[in-house]
């Protein structure tokens, strides 16, 4: 049996409950199935009000930091579910990590969730944490939250971190992207109704469901720092991450969209016993690891400046800002 399949075979044992609590524990307990390292520090930390949880392992820089949403459409999700993920991460990043309990639908809906972002990155900024020494991740919905932060923080013209990471992003909540009906019999995780249900419980009635603030995919893309967007190839959001890479690469932002084979959604969370989730990771490492260890950034195996990447940026027609690449 294929490493993939036996995480199939655990999702199918543990079918999706009903209720927000039972979905809740239900994520908890997939999530969490596999233990984390015995070398992994952690610290409970009050984030402007929200629950935070501090990570490091031997020989990363705690003064960076991998600022992480956990997925769960915005619904369901916790540091337990990705505690592994998020530590795993680090290690390879080689930095600290911070796993944010954002306050979830459908008791706290929008803009909860999208403040708590906010609180999150205002705390490490007061820490004195430097911008450039930050990344921002998430899965799913954190990847929406991700994105989402990103842009606030545009309009406002403040500093930005010096890079995104977004794995299997929900990035357009009107829900049109072609792979949630070509991709339905093959993603074992998220289906169209599914998601309807999400946001309708995450959003107010009368929000228009392309505000970029929860639909990140019509966001102004202008001046966001580099990303790097994961998703596989058996997932109904890849269009959603195609998508996402293309407008930000239209926009002259350094994109590196990873397309994995018969992968399914959020699949690093499973990095354990799942060699492609270790695969994914390491990838982080270059990615995030490299521009906040170095003050570089890196996209497509190349080092640049955060100096040369603007300028690089306003020579337009010379290089490709979006790259995709298939496992």
């Amino acid at each position: 049996m294929a490493q993939i399949d036996a995480v199939r075979a655990l999702l199918s044992s543990k079918p999706r409950p009903a209720g927000w609590l039972e979905r809740r524990k239900r994520l908890d307990q997939v999530g969490a199935v596999w233990p984390v390292a015995d070398d992994v520090e952690f610290s409970e930390v009050d984030v402007n009000g929200v629950p935070g949880e501090y990570s490091i392992v031997p020989g990363s820089d705690a003064s960076r930091v991998l600022l992480y949403f956990h997925g769960g459409g915005y619904c369901s999700g916790s540091i337990r579910s990705h505690r592994r993920l998020v530590t795993e991460a680090g290690r390879v990043a080689r930095m600290r990590t911070l796993a944010v309990a954002y306050r979830l639908a459908p008791e706290h809906p929008f803009p909860a969730a999208y403040d708590d972002a906010l609180s999150a990155w205002q705390f490490l900024r007061n820490q004195g944490i430097a911008a450039s020494h930050i990344a921002i991740g998430g899965d799913s919905a954190g990847a929406g939250l991700t994105l989402g932060l990103i842009g606030r923080l545009c309009d406002a013209h403040e500093e930005l971190p010096a890079c995104a990471w977004l794995i299997s992003p929900w990035a357009d909540l009107t829900m049109s992207g072609s792979t949630l009906a070509s991709k339905a019999a093959v993603d074992p995780l998220i289906h169209k109704e599914y998601l309807n249900e999400l946001a309708d419980a995450y959003l107010p009635a009368d929000m228009d469901r392309k505000d970029p603030r929860v639909s990140p995919l019509y966001v102004d893309f202008r001046n966001f720092p580099p990303m790097l967007i994961q998703v596989g190839s058996d997932e109904t959001l890849l269009d959603d991450a195609a998508r996402l890479a293309a407008r930000a690469g239209a926009a002259d932002v350094a994109v590196t969209l990873q397309i994995w084979p018969h992968m399914i959604h959020a699949w690093p969370l499973w990095n354990a016993h799942l060699k492609d989730g270790r695969r994914a990771l390491a990838n982080v490492g270059v990615h995030s690891g490299a521009p906040l260890i170095r003050g570089h950034s890196t996209i497509d195996g190349f080092a640049f400046t955060r100096a040369a990447w603007q300028k690089r940026r306003r020579s337009k027609g010379r290089q490709p800002s979006a790259t995709v690449m298939s496992f």
